[in-house]
């Protein structure tokens, strides 16, 4: 059994390391999980509700079901396509026919001269032709030469030298006439394969896409975006790769193959019959093999598309990976998976080495066969040697061509497994499917909302009860807000309003109608959600806001009417000012996810977005928990506003954005405890009293401000807000590429993209680039070595073909003279046979089984390293615009796929042919020298119309790849952000969109597609113009009488083996080009060396840290932001052991400063100072690792609680006992404990099973379990409810003691007891000091604490 394992991984390796991965013990092979089902414990109608929602049935795709989606005028382009593929693949035999016209001029005019005069000197070519000693008779096996073989007993005709000439030059204008035919079907066979798969796989992308979009929520709890990224790119270039000009190729050999058959059935059915059994073996072989590949092929797929998944979170949360050091950790898990792909991959390739094999072993097989019965049907004179030649090799030529269809063979069964993958998304019928047009759509709506009965389970967790027996009615036009601890269903009751999921009892009503009788997309149109994480997608700030119009009254306005709403929105949501100074104003890019913005930015574009279509009922999310507090009274006014005559459902922790509300629900643990007004919940003094409380912020010591007093804060708060926001730095006056590829999805930037990167490769030469992957798969070189040994084999046993054939023919021709030495000497041959025979199934099984050792090593190798490497990036290396979380992931499937296509049976036909093409040159050259030359000199021709070809191909794949990231990027985007999607109903948005991309992206690939065709054509169409130059240039010669015929058609034979070999060397161009630049991508990657680099070794260690950090007129411009300052001259000073809280607007710098001390960037200017030493000369996980971040968006990563917690350990084998007491610290032990599988729950990918609050709490008992020297939150309990905030601040300000904290937050109530209050504004401190001295101030910090103060409320 072949070794799967990699050796001990180093933590950090050079960017060229070539080193094995991983120890035996990290690469244990993954098993395939066993289905169980999960919900067998719950009730049968239950179980059923909940297993639609998240089962998803296996689809077996056929090769034809690849062209599912072809129309009417595809089918006809196909159906052109395969009938010149078929006339292509028939010019061989009917060449045969123009060389059986030639072989019998030849053997004519040579009838009449007498042995002695027509050879040279000293050339006995009796005892030559009948002893054999020459030993390569090559010639008489291929043609019809033996049919006259009683001719050369009666040589008395004669042909005249003229005569002879002529001939020759007609019938080498057949041979011309047939390359041109070739060279025209090829070209439009080619063309037209390529361009079907394009338009096709596009389609195939399209439709996977819609089915994506329309799955419901549940789906995506079980399936990550990292494996829809995987399916839309990798696999779907799988297809493309299945369906395109690889099919023309086999039609066309396939076609050769009948059309043999049908020859020799002409000439002798009985042998040809018997030789078909070897066809029959090899068919039988292809049809078990090929189901076993796809089997193995999809199971391979299927553990990729896990670590996709994977590696899409950890990217996407790349600031949190580095934070904690946690980068080799995640690459090891990440590669726990390539292992499985690995493992395999690699049976694929032993089931198509053994195919191959199997084949190879027919094809002599049935020469063997040939030479056994052949005697026989002689001596009774049933048939004549030219006979049998004539149906040996058009049974042999066949099968030649079968071999030909093999190495295309590993393309069509990984194009019918990927399919299978995404015909089973496809044809998966949602259980809430938002684009189904059926259900009533209500003429007015007054938008009372009712939950009757409710119980409610979530999919992914069936063991967990959230609500049961849950009832709540809210009135029409009435705000309603939900206030309770993290977990107790609120976000649940927004989904279900949503039919994001299906309740398994109970139902949801609006205006008295169930939910699930009315249009979904109608009834999401009138809903307007705004999410605790806003999403906002790659596009414009104005066609974000523009999305909310999709589906509602107002989405076909004139241009002129919509953006007057849009404005009108903006300002209400408190953002117009800051979009008006962004550099483009609304036509800004807010780049993927809209990381160009702040979080609070992001909010007031988002909340903008739900009210624009003025919707009837509007759904809060803590819709203002990322919000400054500044900000948050003037949108939560606009709010108040949108509210009036709609009814508004909120959720808040944040209880003076709610105290407004007509009724305000208090839940806990699924349950209503408390319902009522703000002043009627205070009056009980219950759960909610005590929630207010919680919030309090401390009262100024002195005498209360006098109304007056307050009366002026107010008017200064105003006019405050009214300047220039500190977030219009943002963005300023910068020109990005993004903000140009909104509609179009990036071709244009691609086409620039590509331009830079050829710059770039123009240091990369291919042999620099070979020596690079060799470096890569050094370790697996004995392997490599056996595998080309294998490979010269194979391409030496065409000169032994020839020698073998020319003994066993000879020995037919003494059928009459001596019978029994023509059995002897057949037989023997007959017997080499056999042994070629075996010999080249060992040595074909062996060099594939080897190659795809070799290949899947590689590619394991590859991801692994990439993946790591990706990690190495500093943060400004993911801020570019072509590095978006979608591009990476994808660069991760497809560069290593691309090295795959090389993989296996190709690399083997490849360096088999290279083999060839030598041997048979310096066999030609020997044997007759001229003649050999003149031909050899032709094949560079081939070659050099093959290499143009790859050329072609290579520059066509870099935009191709360009193309493919970009609207790759933009369906990650998409499914990433599906909940936002179907909200907003942008489903049919979002397709119109990817449609344009790629049909743009198909007309581009035209040109490229008709160079590469008729390039490809010439090169074949060369191999009959080569033998169109041979035979007549022979045909001189000859009649000069230079060479005699075994002379010419050893010569002959020679050249053309080693033409076919060159032609098929370039069939695999286009996996050539994508090899090529797929190592220059890789290379380029390994040999970036970051700024700020993860693995460097240098650097001191930070020793007793104590913790005093000073920021020294620090500067700080964004690197993809270079003309934006944020930080201008920034000084800070924080004493060890200080609890420090940064405050201001949105995006004046305060999360910025979190990220310099976390080393994530340089400061342009300036220095930022741990205990007097300046953080640049430390080594930058050394000094990490006295850090703990915890940031405002948790990120939580695919696996169990346990998992997760103790990734935040720098000691891998953290106890148990340590993890729960700092769960227990977080305040979120006693949840963990009451699921049913505690810590060993599954969060889900990005931690979506569980809430908002839920996921902060597990990230900071992740942040607590490093016991670091600093603490760093980044907002860390915005997501918390009040009472689960008051008992994780308790804990926070326990864990403080002793160590440095720096806390960003807008809730201030959670920081009135830091040491020192800093308050940032434009880039700089401007007030600092503890609350009290702040509020004595009566600035800045003053009028954010007036806007919460909650004192009023009582």
């Amino acid at each position: 059994m072949v070794d799967a394992t990699m050796s001990e991984k180093t933590p950090a390796v050079a960017a060229n390391d070539t080193s094995p991965l991983l120890s035996k013990d990290a690469c244990t092979s993954l098993q395939t999980p066993v289905y169980s089902d999960e919900f067998s414990s719950l009730p049968p109608s239950e179980a059923e509700i909940l297993r639609e929602q998240v089962q998803q049935t296996e689809k077996s795709a056929s090769f034809l079901s690849l062209f599912r989606y072809a129309d009417s005028f595809d089918k006809l382009l196909l159906l052109f396509g395969v009938l010149t593929a078929i006339a292509e693949g028939c010019m061989r035999p009917l060449m045969t026919i123009v060389f059986g016209q030639v072989t019998d001029l030849f053997s004519n005019y040579t009838r009449y001269i007498p042995y002695d005069e027509f050879y040279s000197p000293g050339f006995n070519y009796t005892e030559s032709y009948y002893n054999s000693t020459d030993g390569y008779n090559t010639t008489y096996y291929n043609q019809t030469m033996f049919n006259t073989t009683e001719s050369y007993y009666n040589m008395n005709e004669y042909i005249d030298p003229n005569y002879f000439q002529s001939e020759v030059n007609r019938l080498t204008v057949y041979f011309v006439i047939i390359g041109i035919a070739d060279v025209a079907l090829s070209y439009f066979s080619t063309y037209l394969f390529i361009d079907r798969g394009e338009v096709l796989s596009a389609r195939i992308r399209e439709k996977y896409l819609e089915a994506t979009l329309r799955q419901n929520i549940g789906y995506f709890d079980k399936v990550g975006t990292g494996e829809i990224t995987s399916r839309i790119s990798a696999d779907a270039i799988l297809i493309q790769e299945g369906i395109s000009e690889k099919v023309g190729y086999c039609v066309a050999n396939f076609a050769t193959l009948i059309a043999g058959f049908i020859v020799g059935m002409v000439r002798s059915y009985k042998l040809a019959l018997i030789l078909s059994s070897m066809l029959v073996m090899m068919m039988v072989s292809f049809a078990i093999g090929s189901q076993n590949m796809k089997r193995a092929i999809r199971r391979s797929l299927s553990g990729y598309s896990v670590g996709g998944t994977l590696a899409e979170e950890v990217l996407a949360s790349v600031r949190n990976v580095q934070a904690f050091g946690i980068q080799e950790r995640l690459a090891l898990r990440y590669d726990s998976h390539l292992v499985v792909t690995e493992k395999y991959g690699l049976r694929a390739g032993i089931c198509l080495g053994i195919m191959s094999g199997i084949m190879w072993f027919g094809i002599f097989g049935a020469d063997a066969i040939a030479f056994f019965t052949a005697p026989m049907y002689i001596e009774r004179g049933e048939l004549t040697t030219g006979i049998v030649v004539t149906v040996l090799l058009t049974i042999t030529h066949g099968a030649f061509a079968m071999s030909h269809i093999a190495p295309h063979f590993k393309a069509f069964t990984s194009a019918t497994a990927a399919a299978s993958k995404i015909y089973s998304t496809i044809d998966r019928v949602s259980a809430i499917d938002s684009m189904d047009a059926s259900g009533d759509k209500l003429e007015n709506i007054d938008g009372e909302i009712e939950l009757k009965d409710i119980k409610f389970i979530y999919p992914s967790r069936p063991n967990v009860v959230v609500l049961d027996d849950f009832s709540l009615k809210i009135p029409a036009g009435k705000t309603v807000a939900l206030v309770g601890a993290s977990g107790s269903g609120k976000s649940t009751i927004v989904g279900l309003i949503e039919r994001f999921y299906k309740p398994v009892k109970g139902q949801v009503t609006l205006d008295g109608r169930d939910i699930t009788s009315l249009n979904l997309r109608w009834m999401r149109s009138t809903i307007s959600l705004v999410s605790q994480e806003p999403t906002l997608f790659s596009t414009t700030v104005y066609e974000n806001v523009e999305q909310g119009l999709i589906g509602s009254d107002y989405e076909n306005l004139s241009p002129v009417e919509k953006r007057e709403l849009i404005i009108e929105a903006c300002k209400q949501a408190n953002a117009l000012s800051f979009i008006e100074a962004l550099p483009d104003g609304f036509n800004t890019n807010v780049g993927e996810r809209g990381f160009l913005l702040s979080g609070g930015q992001k909010q007031r574009i988002a909340i903008a977005r739900a009210i624009v279509s003025n919707p009837k009922i509007l759904l809060l999310d803590e819709a203002t928990s990322a919000l400054d507090t500044k900000s948050e009274g003037i949108v939560q006014e606009a709010l108040d506003r949108a509210s009036k005559n709609r009814t508004t459902i909120v959720i808040a922790h944040r209880l003076s954005t709610i105290k407004d509300a007509d009724v305000i629900v208090v839940m806990k643990r699924g349950e209503i405890i408390e319902t009522g007004t703000h002043n009627e919940l205070i009056a009980k003094k219950g759960e909610y009293y005590d929630l207010v409380q919680s919030q309090k912020i401390e009262k100024e010591k002195k005498a209360a401000v006098s109304g007056e007093e307050s009366s002026s804060s107010s008017s200064e708060t105003s006019s405050t807000l009214d300047e220039k926001l500190d977030e219009e730095e943002l963005l300023e006056k910068v020109k990005t590429k993004a903000s140009v590829k909104v509609r179009g999805l990036g071709p244009d930037v691609a086409y620039e993209d590509v331009e830079i990167q050829a710059a770039d490769e123009s240091g990369y030469t291919i042999r620099e680039l070979v020596k690079f992957i060799a470096r890569l798969s050094r370790s697996e070189n004995a392997y490599v070595y056996m595998g080309v040994l294998c490979s010269v084999i194979q391409g030496l046993s065409y000169p032994a073909l020839g020698e073998f054939y020319g003994h066993a023919i000879q020995g037919l021709q003494f059928v009459l003279s001596d019978p029994g030495r023509m059995y002897s000497e057949t037989y023997t041959y007959a017997g080499l046979f056999i042994f070629l025979a075996v010999l080249l199934f060992a040595t074909t099984t062996a060099a594939i089984s080897l190659y795809t050792y070799v290949a899947q090593r590689l590619i394991r190798r590859i991801r692994y390293q990439m993946f790591r490497n990706y990690l190495r990036q500093d943060i400004s290396f993911f801020d570019r615009d072509e590095n978006t979380t979608g591009t990476l992931t994808m660069s991760l499937a497809r560069e290593a796929q691309s090295i795959d296509g090389l993989s296996g049976a190709t690399f083997g036909q490849i360096m088999n042919s290279i083999v060839n093409v030598i041997s048979s040159a310096i066999l030609a050259i020997i044997v007759a020298w001229n003649l050999g030359l003149v031909c050899v000199a032709c094949v560079p021709l081939m070659v050099l119309s093959g290499f143009f070809r790859f050329w072609v191909l290579s520059k066509f794949e870099e935009t191709v790849k360009r193309s493919h990231e970009a609207s790759a990027s933009y369906a990650c985007e998409a499914a990433s952000a599906i909940k936002t999607v179907i909200s907003l109903t942008r489903e049919d948005d979002v397709c119109e969109h990817y449609h344009e991309a790629l049909h743009e992206q198909t007309l581009n690939s035209r040109v490229a597609s008709r160079k590469s065709a008729i390039l490809y054509a010439i090169a074949q169409g060369m191999q009959y113009f080569i033998t169109a130059l041979a035979f007549w240039y022979g045909g001189n010669l000859l009649r000069i009488r230079q060479y005699g015929l075994l002379e010419f058609y050893i010569a002959y034979m020679a050249v053309i083996f080693g033409a076919q070999g060159a032609g098929i060397v370039f069939s695999f161009a286009s996996d050539m080009g994508k090899a090529r630049l797929a190592a220059v991508n890789v290379k380029k990657l390994f040999d970036s060396v970051p700024e700020i680099d993860a693995w460097a070794t240098d650097g001191s260690k930070p020793e007793n840290v104590e913790g005093n950090i000073d920021f020294k007129d620090v500067v700080f411009r964004y690197p993809t932001r270079p003309q934006v300052p944020v930080l201008n001259g920034l000084n800070l000073s924080i004493k060890k052991g200080q609890y420090v809280a940064l405050v201001g607007a949105s995006g004046c710098g305060k999360s910025t400063t979190i990220g310099l001390m976390e080393s994530f960037y340089r400061p342009s200017g300036g220095q930022v100072l741990l205990d007097g030493v300046d953080i640049r000369s430390f080594n930058v996980n050394d000094y990490r690792s006295h850090i703990a971040l915890v940031s405002q968006e948790p990120t939580l990563y695919a696996g169990t609680i346990r998992d997760n917690v103790k990734l935040g350990s720098p000691n891998e084998n953290v106890s148990d006992e340590d993890m729960m007491d700092v769960c227990k610290q977080a305040n979120i032990h006693d949840f963990i404990m009451s699921l049913p599988d505690g810590y060993d729950t599954l969060v889900g990918s990005k931690g979506t099973l569980l809430s908002g609050g839920q996921k902060q709490r597990v990230a900071i008992a992740r942040a607590l379990i490093r016991q670091p020297k600093i603490l760093l939150l980044d907002e860390a309990t915005s997501a918390l409810d009040s009472e689960s905030e008051k008992i994780v601040q308790a804990a926070l300000d326990e864990a403080a003691k002793g160590r440095t904290t720096i806390a960003v937050a807008h809730r201030l109530s959670t920081i009135q007891n830091a040491d020192v209050i800093f308050v940032f504004d434009q880039g700089v401190v401007v007030e600092r000091g503890s609350h009290q001295e702040l509020l004595a101030k009566r600035g800045k910090y003053y009028e954010l604490v007036q806007m919460q103060a909650l004192e009023e409320m009582q």
